[in-house]
């Protein structure tokens, strides 16, 4: 009976795991937080209904932190390190990200039909102190410059954007509050907490040690989007390049030569980079 019951609870982690990985996880990740729903039942010492309410209410919190907690291991750090690789390096980090998830804070909650109870909680991915991402990504030593383009770049006369839909620009070229890499039609696009964005031969443009660091920890590095009403990160005046290829298990954009370039030379004016004003559109 207890293998059983241990088993039914795995399934029940996989089954809320899975949920947040559809189109759910998209829009956590473009809101920075994770959800997880728990259940309980009255425990069998309460003899009122007020100890089997309350006993009731923290059986479904301890479930859902058992499940916030298997959600949480399988968040990518980046492309190759989930949050659960980076806890078998030592016990601090264990006890850290077991404390951002006790710390979840109840989003929703009620009673059902057969005397148990529902909560659900909710944890910052990002956030500044006390986020997923204070926890498990690292200071850097120093803050590496952002590449700049070739030094023979002249930009094209003429641009035109991807075709995105509900993307009309009202601004003209140069002046980009930010920059939209359109991935769509290139695979799954794996979200990850510390995203890079590379040109084609093989050169990092974008990463987190290119930032401020206590920025990326309030704020994030990118927000992922399947509609433009959810680019507002970019601005009002987005720079649009199309991605040619994802690479690092899908969670790595490949621009061009060219458009990585054209990235570069606009970042020099509006610094959009540094500003993080980053979005995938998939």
């Amino acid at each position: 009976m207890f293998r059983q019951i241990k088993l039914f609870g795995v399934l029940m982690a996989l089954i809320v795991f899975s949920l947040c990985a559809s189109t759910e996880a998209a829009t956590n990740w473009n809101t920075n937080v994770i959800q997880a729903k728990g259940e309980g039942l009255p425990a069998a010492w309460a003899t009122t209904p007020a100890q089997a309410r309350m006993s009731a209410k923290n059986a479904a919190i301890a479930d859902a932190r058992r499940n916030l907690l298997a959600i949480v291991k399988g968040v990518h750090i980046d492309a190759t390190t989930t949050v659960e690789n980076y806890m078998v390096q030592n016990d601090v980090i264990i006890q850290k990200v077991n404390g951002v998830v006790q710390g979840a804070r109840i989003v929703a909650e009620s009673s059902t039909g057969d005397g148990g109870y529902q909560v659900t909680l909710e944890m910052p991915i990002f956030g500044g102190k006390y986020s997923l991402a204070e926890t498990v990504i690292e200071r850097p030593t120093t803050i590496e410059p952002i590449p700049t383009p070739a030094p023979d770049y002249r930009p094209p006369v003429d641009y035109t954007p991807p075709s995105i839909p509900d993307y009309r620009p009202t601004h003209s070229a140069g002046n980009y509050t930010g920059l939209i890499i359109d991935c769509r039609g290139l695979g799954s696009l794996n979200p990850v907490m510390s995203p890079v964005i590379k040109n084609s031969s093989g050169q990092k443009i974008y990463g987190h040690k290119n930032l401020d660091y206590d920025r990326i920890i309030r704020e994030g590095m990118a927000s992922y989007a399947n509609d433009m009403s959810m680019t507002t990160r970019a601005g009002s005046n987005p720079l649009v390049v199309r991605a040619i290829r994802l690479e690092d298990l899908n969670a790595t954009p490949v621009v061009s030569m060219e458009d990585a370039d054209m990235i570069l030379y606009e970042n020099d004016k509006t610094h959009f980079l540094e500003n993080i004003a980053v979005v995938f559109f998939y």
